[in-house]
């Protein structure tokens, strides 16, 4: 049996990185079922000029090309914030197996908020979630990158 790594510290990288970059503050991480990182990336909205360039998305994406699948079962992907629901949706049809998130999104959120995507009758795939995860630390960068900004 393996030991469990949390990949949330390098998620909590490319938030950082995002966050220099002008963009909110988001990081994702995607793993494959050895635990070895396949893809990385940060918020991208701002720089692509696209609202669909979050970072789980944009991880996703890259995932799917390194593999050469519209699928990622057996897969974890680590994000710094709960997901969106556009997010959420993507993580469904991606069928990531297991969703691990740092701090929750009362006013966003698509998992433990507002749409509740995963539980939604015509939600195809439910990964295994686990929240909490450097919440406090992925909710720190985000209210200093927001109180820079007021």
């Amino acid at each position: 049996m393996t030991a469990f790594t949390s990949h949330m510290p390098l998620a909590l990288e490319e938030a950082r990185a995002a966050a220099k970059r002008g963009e909110v503050p988001v990081g994702a991480v995607i793993t494959n079922p050895e635990g070895r990182i396949v893809a990385r990336a940060g918020n991208r909205t701002r720089e692509l000029h696209d609202p669909t360039a979050h970072a789980e998305i944009l991880a996703i994406r890259d995932a799917c090309a390194l593999l050469g699948s519209e699928r990622l079962p057996g897969h974890r992907l680590w994000v710094t914030l709960e997901p969106c629901p556009m997010c959420a949706a993507a993580i469904s049809a991606a069928r990531i197996e297991v969703l691990y998130f740092g701090a929750d999104d009362p006013r966003m959120g698509g998992v433990r908020h507002g749409a509740k995507v995963f539980d939604h009758p015509q939600c195809h795939h439910r990964p295994e979630i686990h929240d909490g995860i450097a919440a406090a630390e992925s909710s720190a960068i985000l209210r200093e990158f927001f109180a820079e900004r007021r």
